[in-house]
């Protein structure tokens, strides 16, 4: 029977709960949901509202709250559903042989160079990308795909995963078996991205305001959802108010693709000129 007993830690959002039986064999970040997609005790932890965190461990489970209440108040009862989930016959982690019903196809974009392949479930919680293989430590998915010698660059949001291709390849030489590696490891519930991965749309943190504020919201509004549905991404990354120039970031296809000039003065640049005439006249990629 399993039991858990509770102990604090130096952080006072932090606590643990100490099994007197082995979880696990690694230490196992995880920040959401998804990411605990093989683990099931974990994903019941998730549905709690209150939960930020999780790290899995050998013997313990450190759980993160958010500041919205105290965990004197609840830890007894989390302590009692970690146990009776796993004494009814609750899983702590899915068997290898346990696949999903999966499917995945592909699509292509207005990058020749790039492939968007699309599942049937959630895969990833944020953007991702990695542009070699130093940067997908974090990604078991990108790093293995990387050892596929056509693969140049990985990037993942929510439900896709777009792939951009070396010249060495041709796109109806690989797809079908992009395709169907893809599909089997999602549905071997293995980890896409670990929870310590951090969020490739790496611009500074600033809290923006006044015009940059609004530029930040027409473009997630606006033009996200439709660069999306080519297989990229756009970031927010500066506005000069005197200049009234904006930059940004492209991501997975659109980044290196040859209509994105086009896309940024023709689509962009006008509709952010139409929606905020006198503060916008130019905008410019600075990885285009």
């Amino acid at each position: 029977m399993f039991q858990f007993s509770i102990t604090t830690t130096d952080h006072p959002t932090r606590i643990r709960f100490v099994s007197n039986q082995p979880l696990g064999d690694d230490q196992i970040d995880f920040t959401n949901v998804d990411d605990a997609g093989a683990f099931p005790l974990i994903q019941q932890l998730f549905y709690l509202p209150f939960v930020k965190h999780v790290r899995l461990t050998e013997n313990w489970i450190e759980v993160e709250r958010f500041d919205i209440l105290e965990w004197a108040d609840v830890q007894d009862e989390v302590a009692l559903q970690l146990a009776d989930y796993l004494n009814q016959g609750g899983q702590i982690k899915k068997q290898a042989d346990q696949k999903e019903a999966i499917s995945v196809y592909a699509e292509s974009t207005p990058n020749p160079a790039v492939m968007k392949f699309v599942c049937s479930k959630r895969i990833v919680g944020e953007v991702y990308e990695a542009k070699n293989i130093d940067e997908a430590k974090n990604s078991p998915l990108a790093t293995e795909l990387f050892h596929k010698p056509y693969v140049k660059e990985v990037f993942m949001d929510e439900n896709f995963i777009s792939i951009t291709k070396f010249e060495i390849a041709e796109w109806e030489e690989i797809v079908q078996d992009l395709r169907q590696y893809l599909r089997d490891y999602i549905a071997g519930n293995k980890v896409v991205v670990t929870g310590n991965a951090s969020l490739k749309e790496s611009v500074p943190q600033i809290v923006q305001e006044g015009t940059a504020l609004e530029i930040i919201q027409i473009i997630d509004q606006h033009i996200k959802p439709a660069v999306a549905s080519d297989g990229g991404n756009i970031v927010f990354d500066s506005y000069d108010e005197k200049l009234k120039s904006v930059q940004v970031i492209l991501q997975g296809a659109c980044s290196g693709c040859p209509s994105s000039t086009f896309t940024l003065k023709n689509g962009i640049e006008q509709l952010l000129r139409d929606m905020l005439p006198g503060k916008v006249e130019t905008v410019t990629a600075i990885n285009g």
